[in-house]
Protein backbone atom coordinates (compact mmCIF):
# COMPACT_ATOMS: atom_id res chain seq x y z
CA UNK A 1 0.00 0.00 0.00
CA UNK A 2 1.14 3.85 -0.74
CA UNK A 3 -0.45 7.01 0.89
CA UNK A 4 1.04 9.61 -1.42
CA UNK A 5 0.63 13.29 -0.39
CA UNK A 6 -0.11 13.82 3.28
CA UNK A 7 1.26 15.73 5.89
CA UNK A 8 2.72 13.05 8.41
CA UNK A 9 3.31 13.50 11.89
CA UNK A 10 7.11 13.16 12.91
CA UNK A 11 6.61 14.55 16.43
CA UNK A 12 3.80 16.24 18.50
CA UNK A 13 4.51 19.61 16.73
CA UNK A 14 6.21 19.02 13.54
CA UNK A 15 4.54 17.08 10.02
CA UNK A 16 6.14 16.54 6.90
CA UNK A 17 4.85 15.71 3.56
CA UNK A 18 6.23 12.16 2.63
CA UNK A 19 4.76 9.03 0.74
CA UNK A 20 4.49 5.98 3.08
CA UNK A 21 4.92 2.89 1.76
CA UNK A 22 3.69 -0.09 3.74
CA UNK A 23 4.95 -3.57 3.62
CA UNK A 24 3.29 -6.49 4.96
CA UNK A 25 3.07 -4.41 8.30
CA UNK A 26 5.62 -1.99 8.44
CA UNK A 27 6.22 1.12 7.50
CA UNK A 28 9.15 0.58 4.49
CA UNK A 29 12.13 3.03 4.53
CA UNK A 30 11.03 6.69 3.19
CA UNK A 31 13.38 6.72 0.04
CA UNK A 32 12.04 3.36 -0.37
CA UNK A 33 10.75 2.99 -3.83
CA UNK A 34 9.11 -0.62 -3.62
CA UNK A 35 5.64 -0.57 -4.59
CA UNK A 36 3.43 -3.18 -3.13
CA UNK A 37 -0.64 -2.83 -3.13
CA UNK A 38 -3.23 -0.23 -3.39
CA UNK A 39 -2.02 3.76 -4.13
CA UNK A 40 -4.60 5.96 -2.02
CA UNK A 41 -4.20 9.79 -2.19
CA UNK A 42 -4.69 11.38 1.38
CA UNK A 43 -3.57 14.71 0.12
CA UNK A 44 -5.20 16.85 2.29
CA UNK A 45 -4.79 14.76 5.08
CA UNK A 46 -2.52 14.79 8.35
CA UNK A 47 -0.98 11.25 8.99
CA UNK A 48 -0.90 10.56 12.64
CA UNK A 49 0.32 7.54 14.58
CA UNK A 50 -2.18 4.98 15.78
CA UNK A 51 -3.21 5.98 19.68
CA UNK A 52 -2.68 4.56 22.17
CA UNK A 53 -5.34 3.50 25.07
CA UNK A 54 -3.04 2.55 28.46
CA UNK A 55 -6.36 1.35 30.62
CA UNK A 56 -9.76 -0.45 29.41
CA UNK A 57 -11.86 -2.91 30.15
CA UNK A 58 -13.44 -4.06 26.88
CA UNK A 59 -16.43 -6.07 27.90
CA UNK A 60 -18.04 -3.26 29.37
CA UNK A 61 -18.64 -0.83 27.07
CA UNK A 62 -22.23 -1.55 26.68
CA UNK A 63 -22.72 -0.94 30.35
CA UNK A 64 -24.74 2.51 31.17
CA UNK A 65 -22.57 4.51 33.78
CA UNK A 66 -23.03 2.97 37.42
CA UNK A 67 -22.84 4.33 40.75
CA UNK A 68 -22.01 7.99 42.04
CA UNK A 69 -19.29 10.11 43.11
CA UNK A 70 -20.15 9.63 46.41
CA UNK A 71 -17.57 6.22 47.07
CA UNK A 72 -14.66 6.63 49.15
CA UNK A 73 -12.49 4.54 47.24
CA UNK A 74 -13.26 1.93 44.77
CA UNK A 75 -14.36 -1.25 47.03
CA UNK A 76 -16.88 0.64 47.68
CA UNK A 77 -17.95 1.38 44.86
CA UNK A 78 -17.94 -2.21 43.79
CA UNK A 79 -20.14 -3.50 46.16
CA UNK A 80 -22.84 -0.96 45.71
CA UNK A 81 -22.75 -1.67 41.80
CA UNK A 82 -21.75 -5.24 41.22
CA UNK A 83 -25.05 -7.36 41.41
CA UNK A 84 -25.10 -9.73 38.77
CA UNK A 85 -28.69 -10.71 39.45
CA UNK A 86 -30.13 -7.24 39.20
CA UNK A 87 -30.93 -4.63 36.63
CA UNK A 88 -29.21 -3.34 34.63
CA UNK A 89 -26.24 -5.80 35.01
CA UNK A 90 -27.84 -9.04 34.49
CA UNK A 91 -29.67 -7.78 31.18
CA UNK A 92 -25.93 -6.63 30.10
CA UNK A 93 -24.36 -9.65 31.07
CA UNK A 94 -26.41 -11.64 28.80
CA UNK A 95 -24.77 -10.03 25.72
CA UNK A 96 -22.16 -13.20 24.63
CA UNK A 97 -18.47 -11.95 25.78
CA UNK A 98 -17.13 -12.00 22.31
CA UNK A 99 -19.95 -9.34 21.31
CA UNK A 100 -18.83 -6.98 24.25
CA UNK A 101 -15.22 -7.38 23.59
CA UNK A 102 -15.73 -6.38 19.64
CA UNK A 103 -17.95 -3.32 20.87
CA UNK A 104 -15.06 -2.13 22.89
CA UNK A 105 -12.62 -2.79 20.05
CA UNK A 106 -15.17 -0.70 17.88
CA UNK A 107 -15.30 1.96 20.63
CA UNK A 108 -11.42 2.63 20.90
CA UNK A 109 -11.12 2.54 16.96
CA UNK A 110 -13.59 5.42 16.06
CA UNK A 111 -11.23 7.55 18.26
CA UNK A 112 -7.86 6.46 16.29
CA UNK A 113 -6.92 3.82 18.90
CA UNK A 114 -4.89 1.25 17.30
CA UNK A 115 -3.43 -0.29 20.46
CA UNK A 116 -5.16 -0.85 23.47
CA UNK A 117 -4.19 -1.94 27.06
CA UNK A 118 -7.12 -4.60 28.62
CA UNK A 119 -6.91 -5.03 32.58
CA UNK A 120 -8.13 -8.68 32.73
CA UNK A 121 -6.80 -11.78 30.47
CA UNK A 122 -5.90 -11.34 27.23
CA UNK A 123 -8.32 -13.53 25.35
CA UNK A 124 -6.00 -14.98 22.62
CA UNK A 125 -9.42 -16.61 20.36
CA UNK A 126 -10.54 -13.37 20.25
CA UNK A 127 -8.36 -11.12 20.10
CA UNK A 128 -5.92 -12.67 17.69
CA UNK A 129 -8.92 -12.97 14.68
CA UNK A 130 -9.55 -10.09 12.99
CA UNK A 131 -10.18 -8.06 16.25
CA UNK A 132 -10.41 -4.42 15.61
CA UNK A 133 -7.43 -3.02 17.15
CA UNK A 134 -4.57 -4.77 18.37
CA UNK A 135 -5.01 -5.68 22.38
CA UNK A 136 -1.42 -5.73 24.43
CA UNK A 137 -0.43 -9.14 24.79
CA UNK A 138 2.72 -8.91 27.09
CA UNK A 139 2.57 -7.94 30.36
CA UNK A 140 1.45 -8.79 34.12
CA UNK A 141 -0.97 -7.78 35.99
CA UNK A 142 -3.28 -8.11 38.99
CA UNK A 143 -6.91 -6.54 39.38
CA UNK A 144 -5.77 -4.86 42.28
CA UNK A 145 -4.33 -5.24 46.13
CA UNK A 146 -8.40 -6.14 47.57
CA UNK A 147 -9.77 -8.43 44.25
CA UNK A 148 -6.17 -10.02 43.68
CA UNK A 149 -4.53 -10.95 47.18
CA UNK A 150 -1.91 -12.67 45.12
CA UNK A 151 -0.54 -9.76 43.54
CA UNK A 152 2.80 -10.33 45.19
CA UNK A 153 3.25 -13.62 43.67
CA UNK A 154 1.84 -11.96 40.18
CA UNK A 155 4.77 -9.54 40.22
CA UNK A 156 7.31 -11.89 40.69
CA UNK A 157 6.50 -14.21 37.94
CA UNK A 158 5.90 -11.36 35.55
CA UNK A 159 9.54 -11.38 32.89
CA UNK A 160 11.51 -8.36 34.53
CA UNK A 161 11.16 -6.84 30.63
CA UNK A 162 7.26 -6.39 30.66
CA UNK A 163 5.33 -4.01 32.59
CA UNK A 164 3.12 -5.23 35.27
CA UNK A 165 -0.23 -3.49 35.66
CA UNK A 166 -2.34 -2.74 39.04
CA UNK A 167 -5.32 -1.30 40.20
CA UNK A 168 -3.83 1.26 42.72
CA UNK A 169 -4.80 3.45 45.40
CA UNK A 170 -8.18 4.34 43.38
CA UNK A 171 -10.05 6.35 46.21
CA UNK A 172 -9.36 9.04 48.50
CA UNK A 173 -9.21 7.38 51.99
CA UNK A 174 -6.49 6.00 54.13
CA UNK A 175 -7.68 2.32 52.14
CA UNK A 176 -6.47 3.86 48.99
CA UNK A 177 -3.46 5.63 50.42
CA UNK A 178 -2.40 2.46 52.37
CA UNK A 179 -2.41 0.81 49.29
CA UNK A 180 0.58 2.50 47.87
CA UNK A 181 2.81 2.02 50.70
CA UNK A 182 2.08 -1.30 50.82
CA UNK A 183 3.26 -1.98 47.32
CA UNK A 184 6.20 0.11 48.28
CA UNK A 185 7.51 -2.02 51.02
CA UNK A 186 5.97 -5.54 49.23
CA UNK A 187 8.52 -4.25 46.72
CA UNK A 188 6.28 -4.03 43.88
CA UNK A 189 6.96 -0.28 43.20
CA UNK A 190 9.45 -0.28 40.57
CA UNK A 191 10.45 0.94 37.20
CA UNK A 192 8.28 -1.37 35.54
CA UNK A 193 5.02 -1.14 37.32
CA UNK A 194 2.11 0.96 35.91
CA UNK A 195 -0.25 1.96 38.71
CA UNK A 196 -3.81 2.57 37.05
CA UNK A 197 -5.72 5.37 38.89
CA UNK A 198 -3.35 6.36 41.88
CA UNK A 199 -5.90 9.43 42.69
CA UNK A 200 -4.91 8.94 46.71
CA UNK A 201 -1.44 10.13 45.69
CA UNK A 202 0.14 12.80 48.19
CA UNK A 203 3.24 14.19 48.81
CA UNK A 204 4.95 11.29 50.67
CA UNK A 205 2.90 8.56 48.40
CA UNK A 206 4.13 10.75 44.83
CA UNK A 207 7.91 10.48 46.29
CA UNK A 208 7.85 6.70 46.73
CA UNK A 209 6.43 6.45 43.33
CA UNK A 210 8.54 8.73 41.81
CA UNK A 211 12.21 7.41 43.76
CA UNK A 212 10.93 3.71 41.80
CA UNK A 213 10.78 5.55 38.32
CA UNK A 214 6.82 3.83 38.40
CA UNK A 215 4.30 5.11 36.26
CA UNK A 216 0.68 6.17 36.21
CA UNK A 217 -2.48 5.87 34.10
CA UNK A 218 -5.04 8.58 34.38
CA UNK A 219 -8.62 8.20 33.80
CA UNK A 220 -9.97 11.46 34.58
CA UNK A 221 -13.64 11.06 34.07
CA UNK A 222 -13.67 7.82 35.37
CA UNK A 223 -12.11 9.03 38.64
CA UNK A 224 -14.50 11.94 39.14
CA UNK A 225 -17.65 9.59 38.44
CA UNK A 226 -16.69 7.29 41.07
CA UNK A 227 -15.22 8.97 43.80
CA UNK A 228 -15.57 12.61 43.34
CA UNK A 229 -11.79 13.45 42.58
CA UNK A 230 -8.97 12.93 39.91
CA UNK A 231 -5.20 13.45 40.38
CA UNK A 232 -4.12 16.38 41.92
CA UNK A 233 -1.73 18.91 40.53
CA UNK A 234 1.00 18.07 42.72
CA UNK A 235 1.04 14.81 40.65
CA UNK A 236 0.15 15.93 36.98
CA UNK A 237 2.91 18.53 37.77
CA UNK A 238 5.32 16.29 38.87
CA UNK A 239 6.98 15.13 36.21
CA UNK A 240 5.63 11.64 36.78
CA UNK A 241 5.34 9.35 33.53
CA UNK A 242 1.09 9.54 33.04
CA UNK A 243 -0.53 8.23 30.34
CA UNK A 244 -4.26 8.69 29.76
CA UNK A 245 -7.13 5.41 29.40
CA UNK A 246 -10.65 5.46 29.36
CA UNK A 247 -11.47 2.53 31.80
CA UNK A 248 -14.71 1.65 30.37
CA UNK A 249 -18.69 2.74 30.57
CA UNK A 250 -19.10 1.45 33.52
CA UNK A 251 -17.50 4.75 35.12
CA UNK A 252 -16.26 6.74 32.15
CA UNK A 253 -17.94 9.37 30.32
CA UNK A 254 -17.41 8.44 26.98
CA UNK A 255 -13.93 7.52 24.61
CA UNK A 256 -10.90 8.39 24.28
CA UNK A 257 -11.65 11.91 22.66
CA UNK A 258 -13.83 12.60 25.83
CA UNK A 259 -10.89 11.92 28.08
CA UNK A 260 -8.78 14.43 25.93
CA UNK A 261 -11.05 16.74 26.49
CA UNK A 262 -11.17 15.88 30.63
CA UNK A 263 -7.98 15.89 30.59
CA UNK A 264 -7.22 19.15 29.01
CA UNK A 265 -10.14 20.91 31.27
CA UNK A 266 -9.15 19.32 34.37
CA UNK A 267 -5.31 19.05 34.37
CA UNK A 268 -5.04 22.17 31.98
CA UNK A 269 -2.01 20.62 29.72
CA UNK A 270 -0.94 21.76 26.77
CA UNK A 271 -1.74 20.10 22.82
CA UNK A 272 1.88 18.47 23.11
CA UNK A 273 1.66 17.36 26.48
CA UNK A 274 -2.00 15.64 25.67
CA UNK A 275 -0.53 14.08 22.72
CA UNK A 276 2.68 12.27 24.53
CA UNK A 277 -0.03 10.58 27.15
CA UNK A 278 -1.37 9.01 24.19
CA UNK A 279 1.36 8.20 22.04
CA UNK A 280 5.54 8.46 23.32
CA UNK A 281 3.91 7.94 27.02
CA UNK A 282 2.78 4.75 27.12
CA UNK A 283 4.87 3.43 24.32
CA UNK A 284 7.35 3.69 26.84
CA UNK A 285 5.42 2.56 30.02
CA UNK A 286 3.79 -0.11 28.27
CA UNK A 287 7.37 -1.50 26.80
CA UNK A 288 6.36 -1.73 23.07
CA UNK A 289 9.01 -2.46 20.62
CA UNK A 290 7.79 -2.34 17.52
CA UNK A 291 7.42 1.58 17.15
CA UNK A 292 3.55 2.09 18.20
CA UNK A 293 3.09 5.36 19.14
CA UNK A 294 5.20 7.17 16.44
CA UNK A 295 5.33 7.26 12.98
CA UNK A 296 8.89 5.50 11.78
CA UNK A 297 10.53 3.05 8.80
CA UNK A 298 10.75 -0.12 10.00
CA UNK A 299 7.57 0.66 12.56
CA UNK A 300 4.30 -1.10 12.94
CA UNK A 301 2.08 0.52 10.32
CA UNK A 302 -0.33 1.98 12.94
CA UNK A 303 -1.61 4.87 11.17
CA UNK A 304 -4.75 7.61 11.32
CA UNK A 305 -5.63 10.10 8.56
CA UNK A 306 -7.40 13.23 9.65
CA UNK A 307 -8.22 16.07 7.64
CA UNK A 308 -5.66 18.40 7.04
CA UNK A 309 -6.16 21.71 8.23
CA UNK A 310 -2.60 22.92 8.59
CA UNK A 311 -2.22 22.78 12.44
CA UNK A 312 0.25 20.65 14.38
CA UNK A 313 -0.10 16.73 14.82
CA UNK A 314 -0.74 17.51 18.43
CA UNK A 315 -3.43 19.95 17.57
CA UNK A 316 -5.44 17.48 15.32
CA UNK A 317 -5.94 15.87 18.25
CA UNK A 318 -8.55 18.31 19.58
CA UNK A 319 -12.13 17.24 18.00
CA UNK A 320 -10.39 14.30 16.35
CA UNK A 321 -12.11 12.59 13.54
CA UNK A 322 -10.50 9.96 12.00
CA UNK A 323 -10.55 9.80 7.83
CA UNK A 324 -8.93 6.40 8.11
CA UNK A 325 -7.56 4.20 10.56
CA UNK A 326 -4.81 1.43 9.41
CA UNK A 327 -3.73 -1.07 12.04
CA UNK A 328 -0.47 -3.41 11.37
CA UNK A 329 -0.90 -2.11 8.06
CA UNK A 330 -4.52 -3.40 7.77
CA UNK A 331 -7.21 -0.80 6.67
CA UNK A 332 -9.86 -1.20 9.96
CA UNK A 333 -11.96 1.90 9.50
CA UNK A 334 -13.32 4.51 6.50
CA UNK A 335 -15.28 7.30 7.35
CA UNK A 336 -17.89 6.77 4.77
CA UNK A 337 -17.55 9.92 3.28
CA UNK A 338 -13.94 9.25 2.49
CA UNK A 339 -14.63 5.43 1.37
CA UNK A 340 -14.65 6.64 -2.15
CA UNK A 341 -11.14 6.96 -2.76
CA UNK A 342 -9.74 3.47 -1.86
CA UNK A 343 -10.08 0.72 -4.60
CA UNK A 344 -13.31 -1.76 -4.08
CA UNK A 345 -11.12 -4.29 -2.99
CA UNK A 346 -10.17 -2.24 0.20
CA UNK A 347 -13.65 -2.04 0.99
CA UNK A 348 -15.50 -4.83 0.38
CA UNK A 349 -15.05 -6.80 3.68
CA UNK A 350 -15.79 -3.27 5.51
CA UNK A 351 -19.10 -2.97 7.33
CA UNK A 352 -21.50 0.74 7.98
CA UNK A 353 -21.96 1.80 10.94
CA UNK A 354 -23.38 4.90 12.57
CA UNK A 355 -22.44 6.24 16.05
CA UNK A 356 -23.95 8.80 17.71
CA UNK A 357 -21.77 12.09 17.66
CA UNK A 358 -19.14 10.22 16.07
CA UNK A 359 -20.44 9.93 12.09
CA UNK A 360 -21.00 7.36 10.06
CA UNK A 361 -17.99 4.36 9.07
CA UNK A 362 -16.85 1.41 7.40
CA UNK A 363 -15.19 -0.61 9.78
CA UNK A 364 -13.26 -4.08 9.48
CA UNK A 365 -15.75 -5.85 11.73
CA UNK A 366 -18.63 -7.97 11.92
CA UNK A 367 -20.89 -4.88 12.67
CA UNK A 368 -24.50 -6.73 11.08
CA UNK A 369 -24.24 -9.62 13.10
CA UNK A 370 -23.32 -7.71 16.39
CA UNK A 371 -26.12 -5.31 16.13
CA UNK A 372 -28.58 -8.08 15.55
CA UNK A 373 -27.34 -9.70 18.59
CA UNK A 374 -26.99 -6.65 20.53
CA UNK A 375 -30.73 -5.45 19.93
CA UNK A 376 -31.70 -8.95 20.47
CA UNK A 377 -30.56 -8.30 24.24
CA UNK A 378 -30.72 -4.45 24.88
CA UNK A 379 -33.11 -3.50 22.37
CA UNK A 380 -32.82 -1.02 19.74
CA UNK A 381 -31.61 1.79 21.21
CA UNK A 382 -28.46 0.16 22.88
CA UNK A 383 -25.15 2.69 23.36
CA UNK A 384 -21.50 1.82 23.09
CA UNK A 385 -19.71 4.40 25.65
CA UNK A 386 -23.39 6.54 26.40
CA UNK A 387 -23.53 6.60 22.33
CA UNK A 388 -26.28 5.35 20.53
CA UNK A 389 -25.54 3.14 17.40
CA UNK A 390 -27.17 2.42 14.44
CA UNK A 391 -25.96 0.06 10.94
Amino acid sequence: MKLTGARVARSASEAERIDLRIGRRHILPFESTASQGAEIDVSDCLLLPGLINSHDHLEFNLFPRLGSSTHANYVAWADSIFHPDREPVRTHLRVPKQVRFYWGGIKNLLNGVTTVSHHNPYESAVFLRGFPVRVLRRFGWAHSVHFAPDFKARYRNTPRELPFLIHAGEGKDDLARAEIRLLCRAGILSERTVLIHAVCLDEQGLEMVRQTGAGVVWCPTSNMHTIGQTLGDHVLRSGLPIALGTDSALTAQGDLADELCAAKRLGGFGADELYAMVTTMPGRLLRLQNGEGEIREGGVADLVAVSNHGCSPAQALENLQPQMVIVGGRIKLVAASFAGRLPGSLTARLERISVEARGDYLIDAPIAGLVSTTRYILGEEFKLAGRRVSA
